[in-house]
């Protein structure tokens, strides 16, 4: 993971200020223990108002599996996502990344509120995420969660909303020093974006 990147002097000095964090990670193809490579997954806190923090993700290059949950795991939804691709956690969701190839590295960008540090307990306490993605068997319940909701599958492409809200791929965002990137740090200003993002 290549944290707090920018391009010019004058794009840093603009998310600083913005409290922003762009980051641009890269998930090489391997198999571990029978499972596709993940990222380990965390949770972000409330914000002040009470909401959590979300975060903007967008694929470079490759294939990306977006696993989010609840705390209560009562909404669990794997969102698929390709080239191009741009998928937002939305507030109150933990999430794991799976490079869901055997070939093909993943390359993904994200922005993010500076304000936070990620929280990583919930996942480590559970051994991970609800859900295994087990290269032969596909999804299958971790056991160490009671009872998690069924998991739902979602495809980016679908997700005509995120691309009318951010129509740019993301660092296009920060050089045009797009507004909409307000809802990483008030997300309780930006409900409507929210509701119903993965129907």
């Amino acid at each position: 993971m290549y944290r707090d990147v920018a391009r010019t002097p004058g794009d840093r000095t603009w998310l600083v200020s913005q409290k922003l964090r762009f980051d641009i990670t890269v998930i090489p193809p391997r198999e571990l223990c029978g499972e596709y490579n993940k990222t380990k997954g965390h949770y972000h806190p409330a914000d002040p108002s009470g909401t959590g923090y979300p975060e903007i993700y967008e694929v470079l290059a490759g294939e990306a599996h977006y696993l989010i949950q609840n705390k209560d795991c009562s909404d669990i939804v794997m969102i698929a996502a390709c080239t191009g691709d741009v998928v937002v956690v939305p507030p109150a969701y933990g999430h794991v990344t799976i490079n869901p190839s055997r070939s093909a590295v993943l390359q993904m960008a994200n922005i993010v509120s500076s304000r936070f540090s990620s929280n990583y307990h919930g996942y480590e306490a559970q051994n991970g995420a609800a859900y295994f993605e087990w290269i032969q068997e596909g999804f299958v319940k971790n056991p160490t969660y009671r009872s998690p909701a069924r998991l739902r599958l979602v495809k980016a492409q679908r997700l005509v909303d995120v691309r009318d809200a951010i129509p740019d791929p993301l660092y296009n965002l920060i050089e045009n020093r797009a507004p909409v990137l307000e809802f990483l740090n008030h997300p309780e200003k930006f409900e409507s974006l929210f509701q119903e993002l993965y129907p």
